[in-house]
C-alpha cells in the first residue's frame, strides 16, 4: 500500500493544531491532512490523516503468522521498538524504516465506517479479524483518534471473532465494548511481555507502556472474565534469554491463560536499525548475533527450542496451565536464504 492508494480526509476549519501540508513527503497526497499537536505525549509526533479504500487485509500464504486476516488502522508506532518486524512497511510509503517509523504515523481516520461496509459485504464469510498484528493498535495516537471504539463496535454488531495483540494499556478503555462483543462472538486478547527489566524496556521499547503496567492490565482482563494469553516477545539473545530473566517473567504473568516465548527476529528494516542500536549499546553482543542471524531473519531452530523449553519449565514450575512455542508462526521447514544484501548484521 503506497500513498497513492490512499486519499486524503476534507481538511476541516479550526481542527485542532492542523499543521500546513508542506513541506510534503515524496509520494504525498495533494491536500492530505498533516497534523501535529502540541502535547507532551506527542511530541516530535507527525500524524498523516488519510481515507483508506481498504480495510481488512488478507495475509500472504507465506507469511509465518497463524492467521489470514488482518485490520491495521495505523502505520507506523510511537512504541519505536528498536526491533519491530513492521519497521520496513513504513518503506512502501516512501518513509524510512528508522525514525520515520516511529515519528511519522498514518492514520486511516475512516478505518470504522470502511469496516462495515467491509463486514456487510456478499462475500464476506465471517472469518476471524487479527489486530495488533503489524503495529500496535493501542499507541499513543489511539487516545486521540479513538478509532478501536468503532473497530470494535462495528465487529460487534456483525457477531464477527476477533483478537487483539497489543502492549498498549489504553485497551481498557474499551473493556466494556469487548465484554459486549464477547456475549456475541470469540474475542481473543494478548499482551506482549518479552521481559521486566525496566533499563531495557526503557531502551529498546521506549514509547511503550512499561511491563509492570502491561501486566497489571493483563489481571484487569482476565478479572474481568477472559482469557488473556501472553506472547513472551521478542526474547532477546544476550539480553533477556537468560534463566534469571525468563523465571522472572515467567512468574509475573502467572495470572494469564498461557505464555508463548518467541525468539527475536530481525526482517529487513528492523534487521538494520536494531544492528545499529546493538553496535551502540551492546557492541559486545555483536559476534553472537551475526552468528545467530547469519543465515536469514530467524535464528537457528536449535536455539529457538532451547528458548521455549525453559520457558515451559519456568512454567510448569510457577503453575501456569500450559507454555506454548509458537509453532502456528514458524512453517514446516525453513525458508531458503534471504538474498545476500539482508544478511549484514553490522
Amino acid at each position: 500500500m503506497r500513498w497513492d492508494s490512499l486519499s486524503a480526509p476534507p481538511d476541516e476549519a479550526g481542527s485542532e493544531r492542523a499543521a500546513p501540508a508542506a513541506p510534503p513527503l515524496p509520494l504525498a497526497l495533494p491536500g492530505a491532512a498533516i497534523r501535529t499537536f502540541d502535547t507532551p505525549g506527542f511530541a516530535g509526533m507527525t500524524f498523516h490523516e488519510v481515507r483508506a479504500k481498504s480495510i481488512i487485509n488478507r495475509v500472504p500464504g507465506t507469511s509465518r503468522v497463524p492467521f489470514e486476516w488482518t485490520v491495521n488502522p495505523y502505520r507506523g508506532c510511537s512504541h519505536a521498538c528498536v526491533y519491530c518486524l513492521a519497521r520496513n512497511t513504513h518503506t512502501y510509503l516512501d518513509l524510512d524504516a528508522g525514525a520515520d517509523f516511529d515519528r511519522q504515523v498514518l492514520v486511516k481516520v475512516n478505518a470504522g465506517e470502511l469496516l462495515r461496509r467491509e463486514l456487510a459485504a456478499p462475500g464476506w464469510r465471517g472469518a476471524p479479524v487479527a489486530m495488533g498484528t503489524n503495529v500496535d493498535c493501542y499507541q499513543r495516537a489511539e487516545g486521540k483518534y479513538q478509532l478501536m471504539p468503532q473497530i470494535i463496535a462495528a465487529l460487534r454488531d456483525f457477531a464477527n471473532p476477533f483478537s487483539i495483540l497489543t502492549k498498549g494499556t489504553l485497551l481498557l478503555r474499551d473493556l466494556p465494548l469487548l465484554r459486549r462483543a464477547a456475549e456475541v462472538t470469540r474475542v481473543g486478547l494478548a499482551y506482549s511481555v518479552g521481559f521486566l527489566d525496566e533499563a531495557l524496556w526503557r531502551a529498546v521499547e521506549p514509547g511503550a507502556p512499561s511491563p509492570r503496567r502491561r501486566l497489571a492490565a493483563v489481571r484487569a482482563l482476565t478479572d474481568a472474565g477472559f482469557s488473556v494469553g501472553v506472547l513472551m516477545a521478542p526474547v532477546l539473545p544476550g539480553l533477556c534469554d537468560d534463566d534469571a530473566s525468563i523465571d522472572a517473567t515467567v512468574s509475573a504473568v502467572a495470572g494469564a491463560a498461557s505464555v508463548t516465548p518467541l525468539v527475536l527476529h530481525l526482517r529487513p528494516g528492523a534487521r538494520e536499525w536494531y544492528a545499529r542500536w546493538l553496535g551502540r549499546e551492546h557492541p559486545h553482543l555483536v559476534p553472537r548475533y551475526r552468528e545467530l542471524y547469519r543465515a536469514g531473519a530467524y535464528a537457528p531452530q536449535a536455539y529457538q527450542r532451547e528458548v521455549a523449553a525453559r520457558v515451559r519449565i519456568a512454567a510448569r514450575r510457577h503453575g501456569l496451565p500450559r507454555a506454548g512455542v509458537g509453532e502456528g508462526r514458524r512453517p514446516a521447514a525453513e525458508p531458503g536464504p534471504p538474498p545476500a544484501e539482508q544478511l549484514t548484521l553490522l
